[in-house]
Formats: C-alpha cells, sequence, structure tokens
C-alpha cells in the first residue's frame, strides 16, 4: 500500500496508464458497489484507474481487483494538487461514483477536457439540506459532469434542485443491485465456522459502538429459544475488534476468534478480519445489518439478499432507503425501531422457520428482479467511452 500522505499531496504521483478510466469511489462500501462495473470496463478491455479515501477502501480494491487495475489515494481537492494529478493520470473519462462531489477535481477535469459521468449518484437525507442551502455554488461546480445516472427518482429531484440540468440526469437504479454472489465453497465455510455442520448461524453484520452491547443483552433470551444457536460479531471497523471482544469477556460469553479452532461449545464467533462477511452470507440462517440500531444510516442488505438472506435492521437506515423500502414492501427485510422489536422480532423467526424461509425467498425474487440496473448502465456509459 503506497503512502497515504505523499499521494494526498502528488509527491508520490502512481504508476498509470494513459487513457485509462478514472473511477473514484471513497470507502470500502463504494469499491464493493462499484466493483461489478469496473469488471464490466476490464471486460471491453478499458484500463482502469482507482482512487480511494480510506484505508478499509484501499484494502478491499487490493483484495478484489489485484493488479488487473491501477489504484492510488485521491489528492487532496486543492486547485494545484488535482491538476497536477489529472495531468499525470491523463484519464479519457472520470465515473464518479456516489456523492464524491468534489469541486478542485471537477474543474480540473474541466480545464484538461476530461469527461466526467456521476454513476449511482445519491443525495442523502442529511446532506440535501445543506446541498440545497449552497446550490448556487453546486450549480457552478457540478456543471462539468455530462451526466449523472441516479439511483432513485428521489435523487434525481434533488440533483435537479441542486441546479444539474434536467436533460443531464437519468434514474437507472442503484448499482449495488448489480453485486454478485461471493466466489466462495459454503461448504468450507460452514466447516469453518462450524464443523458440526448443524448449529442455526446468526449474522450480526457491520456493528458500531453501542450497538454490540444492546445486541448482546439479548442474545440469552434468543439461546432459550435455539440452545445450539451459533452467534457471528462482525464489527464494521477492525480498530474495534479488541473493544468487542472486551464486551464477550465482560458478559461471560464463551467465543472464539475467526481464526481460532472452534470447541463446538461457544456462544459467539468475533469475526475479526476483514473482506470475509460476504462469503459468511451463504451459511447464514438468519441476518441483522448493523449501524442501525444507532444514527449512523444503516449498511447496505444486497449483500446477503444475493445469497438469498433476508435481513432484519433498525430504523436508521437512511443511507440504503429506498433499498430497504423496496425490500421490507416485498417481504425481504423487517425493520425494527428499537432493541426490544429486534427481540421480539428474531424470536418470532426462531420459531417459525416457514416465516423465515418466506424473509429469504422473497430476498432472493427481489435480487433476481434488479439484476438489470449494471446493463442500463453500462448502456448510458458507453458512449462517453472512448
Amino acid at each position: 500500500m503506497p503512502n497515504k500522505t505523499s499521494q494526498h499531496f502528488t509527491l508520490d504521483l502512481p504508476q498509470v496508464q494513459h487513457g485509462s478510466v478514472w473511477v473514484h469511489a471513497c470507502s470500502m462500501g463504494e469499491v464493493a458497489s462499484v466493483a461489478p462495473l469496473i469488471n464490466k470496463l476490464l471486460d471491453a478491455n478499458k484500463k482502469v484507474h482507482l482512487t480511494v479515501v480510506t484505508r478499509t477502501g484501499y484494502a478491499h480494491a487490493e483484495r478484489l481487483f489485484k493488479d488487473n487495475i491501477s489504484k492510488s489515494w485521491l489528492p487532496w481537492d486543492l486547485p494545484f494538487l488535482m491538476a497536477r494529478f489529472v495531468k499525470h493520470l491523463q484519464p479519457s473519462l472520470l465515473l464518479l461514483n456516489e456523492t464524491e462531489f468534489w469541486p478542485g477535481m471537477l474543474k480540473a477535469c474541466k480545464k484538461q477536457n476530461v469527461p466526467v459521468v456521476g454513476v449511482n449518484t445519491r443525495i442523502s437525507d442529511r446532506s440535501f439540506p445543506k446541498y440545497y442551502k449552497t446550490r448556487k455554488l453546486w450549480k457552478r461546480w457540478l456543471s462539468p459532469a455530462s451526466l449523472f445516472l441516479a439511483q432513485s427518482s428521489v435523487d434525481a429531484e434533488r440533483l435537479e434542485a441542486m441546479g444539474v440540468a434536467k436533460q443531464k440526469i437519468k434514474t437507472v437504479g442503484n448499482l449495488k443491485f448489480a453485486v454478485q454472489t461471493p466466489d466462495v465453497d459454503a461448504t468450507q465455510v460452514r466447516q469453518l465456522i462450524d464443523p458440526s455442520g448443524k448449529r442455526p448461524i446468526l449474522i450480526i453484520a457491520s456493528t458500531h459502538d453501542n450497538e454490540e452491547a444492546q445486541i448482546l443483552d439479548l442474545l440469552p433470551m434468543w439461546k432459550q429459544k435455539k440452545p445450539e444457536l451459533l452467534t457471528l460479531i462482525v464489527p464494521r471497523h477492525p480498530e474495534r475488534f479488541s473493544d468487542v471482544a472486551q464486551l464477550l469477556t465482560e458478559r461471560g460469553l464463551s467465543y472464539t476468534r475467526y481464526a481460532d479452532e472452534r470447541t463446538g461449545n461457544e456462544d459467539v464467533v468475533l469475526i475479526d478480519a476483514m473482506g470475509v462477511l460476504t462469503g459468511l452470507y451463504t451459511i447464514a440462517d438468519l441476518v441483522f445489518i448493523g449501524g442501525s440500531l444507532i444514527d449512523i444510516g444503516g449498511h447496505n442488505p444486497l449483500e446477503p439478499a444475493v445469497c438469498g438472506r433476508g435481513v432484519l435492521t433498525g430504523k436508521h437506515v437512511q443511507n440504503f432507503r429506498a433499498v430497504y423500502d423496496d425490500m421490507q414492501k416485498q417481504g425481504a427485510a423487517i425493520i425494527v425501531q428499537n432493541k426490544q422489536e429486534l427481540q421480539a422480532a428474531m424470536s418470532r423467526l426462531l420459531d417459525r422457520p416457514d416465516e423465515l424461509q418466506q424473509l429469504h425467498a422473497q430476498a432472493a425474487l427481489f435480487m433476481q428482479n434488479q439484476q438489470a440496473v449494471l446493463d442500463d448502465m453500462w448502456h448510458e456509459i458507453k458512449p462517453h467511452l472512448t
């Protein structure tokens, strides 16, 4: 991994192939969402350079693409740094993922005649009021973009309210719907996590501070329903692995870490490894998505859904509101208002296997109906490729 500070200041410019398609995605979640589009570009024999902002995003890009694309940190958004970076990169096109709107980047692309297309564009509930108050600035800053491919009609309306010309906006859906089934052997994953192959598995995914504690308070009640229940806890950020281990110890729960040998008697497996969650969904019986019992905004429910797993989540899902609303309407997601409702919903599913099976079946059907998004997005991008 190259030196982050040096690349922020363009002191260490990456080795790139001129004419590459430049894709920018902020963090791990955004890298995962744009991965199908990058693979589509590679299949079309296009060279790709990916820029990211976070370490987890960079590490995930390394895992997904290895040496098939070039990668670097995004420079600080200062005019002279961005101008230098764009001149060095000489991209044929910039694909700007989600809400990565950087005025210096856009200005540099305009000056050097680099076309810009916003892909998977969304304007969140939280950010829209700020954008709207400064819409005169954003109208100018976003003007270099040729096209924005919005996730939803709400996002399209918000872009227009920010000053983007209506003819530059098309609603094609959420690129996260194009998520691929993980390339893992589910039998091997099951053997690693539960050598008996018999225990029902509950995944508590992408949790944050003050969420694990709430959920661990409920675990004894779920264990009463299913004494053989095995819970996998997957903290969102690696720096919190030790904190969660301490919580488990304080509550007297028997647990192992991901790489440890299983005893068969543990209550919990702490998944203290990155990049394995999507594979674990292939063996899950129940899934709860974190970042939602507290006001984080929720995390991606489509990764379990593509594995045929419906989800439970808390009410704070504004980052994926349209997705969760659609999944809930189809019976593929259950949204709870607090930990008491979570306790009741999880207990009900443990008691009623037919209801749980229906939740999963609806998730699989939901994903089957959404797979056209990548093709629609590719159709819009192709005219901008050289």
